[in-house]
């Protein structure tokens, strides 16, 4: 029997202020701005699913995630598009093949919205 289970855990987004980057996300997704900050630099955004941690101590330029790493999921694309742009979210791709968009974040890491 393998020890390393074939599930992902969470996933490290490095933000260089991590009580704005709760804000923000949070925002984003539609969910309260609660909970601390751990040790100083850690938020875990409560998702159903994968877990996301925000830390700002492993925040570098060179840490900056440059192609996404993990999408969030929608059921409409469209809405979710015209969502983020309403919120002055920097919007890199537009709708590609009517199922999924990239985007950044304030801190320049790339992340993906996906049709599902």
């Amino acid at each position: 029997m393998n020890p390393i289970l074939n599930k992902i855990g969470t996933i490290f987004i490095p933000v260089s202020n991590v009580e704005e980057a709760r804000d923000w996300y949070c925002d984003i997704l539609g969910l309260i701005a609660e909970g601390e900050i751990l040790y100083g630099h850690l938020y875990i955004v409560p998702m159903n699913g994968t877990g996301i941690v925000l830390d700002s101590k492993i925040y570098s330029e060179d840490n900056i995630i440059k192609t996404p790493l993990f999408h969030f999921n929608t059921n409409n694309i469209e809405r979710a598009y015209e969502y983020l742009r309403s919120k002055n979210v920097e919007l890199t791709t537009e709708i590609e093949h009517n199922h999924w968009f990239n985007f950044k974040d304030p801190y320049g890491n790339h992340l993906m919205v996906c049709k599902c």
